[in-house]
């Protein structure tokens, strides 16, 4: 996607900012991209039937496991796409999300071919590039809690390394997915609070891409979240979040 579609995600990422992450577990949209550099398609045609044909089988494939990919049709009308459910979440939440993603990303993205959109539970994408085992670098976004932390040296440490721990848990499991806390120590009171995170990799990169790509995001925490009580970044190859409170299903 075009370093124009990454400026716009970056000034929708100040927008979004401007709210506190919230600890409801609402299934909410977070953000959209469409590439404008792989061109567009015309109703009915080829190209939409294929697309058509893939958004609906990820619809079934994804939520069984969380994941699911896949391709449709032949060169050049070719489209592959893949879809991910957040770890912690149920087969009929996956379900419920992508049904509700696949939709808005063709509103949202009507005749571009390539696209990618977030929800809290879910990510969908597609492009008429072979992405499948490639990191992403460039489409991300940041969302963080509007409140600052007391001590932010110490608290920014800790969550350095809660989510260095959790990358190297997640690359060492197939689901490339791995969630936990840490006791929050430094400032007034601070020992009897704890530190929640998350992170994942999509289930097309080896261990060693997962990783790669999650000590990228993680890097850019002075960037996106210095001192704040809570973050994020997401991007459609791998994803973190962090926060004060828990989010993460425990069912």
């Amino acid at each position: 996607m075009s370093s124009k579609n990454l400026v716009l995600l970056h000034c929708m990422a100040v927008l979004l900012l401007v709210r506190s992450v919230s600890s409801s577990q609402d299934n909410a949209f977070l953000f959209h991209v469409c590439s404008d550099i792989e061109g567009t398609f015309t109703t009915k045609s080829p190209y939409e039937t294929n697309l058509n044909m893939l958004l609906g089988s990820l619809s079934y494939k994804a939520p069984p496991t969380g994941f699911g990919l896949g391709s449709a049709g032949q060169s050049p009308d070719k489209v592959n796409g893949l879809a991910l459910c957040r770890g912690d979440v149920s087969p009929a939440d996956c379900r419920s999300c992508i049904t509700a993603a696949t939709p808005e990303l063709r509103k949202r993205c009507p005749n571009n071919k390539g696209g990618a959109i977030w929800y809290d539970f879910c990510l969908v994408k597609h492009s008429t590039i072979n992405f499948f085992g490639k990191i992403d670098y460039d489409n991300k976004f940041y969302l963080y809690n509007v409140n600052n932390v007391t001590d932010p040296t110490s608290f920014n440490a800790q969550t350095k390394n809660l989510l260095s721990r959790l990358s190297k848990e997640a690359a060492a499991v197939k689901k490339l997915y791995a969630a936990g806390e840490d006791n929050l120590y430094g400032g007034a009171g601070s020992g009897k609070k704890k530190l929640y995170g998350l992170v994942q990799c999509t289930r097309d990169l080896t261990s060693e891409a997962c990783t790669a790509c999650l000590d990228g995001i993680i890097g850019e925490l002075p960037n996106c979240c210095d001192g704040k009580e809570g973050g994020r970044v997401v991007g459609t190859s791998c994803n973190f979040r962090y926060e004060i409170y828990p989010f993460v299903s425990s069912s």
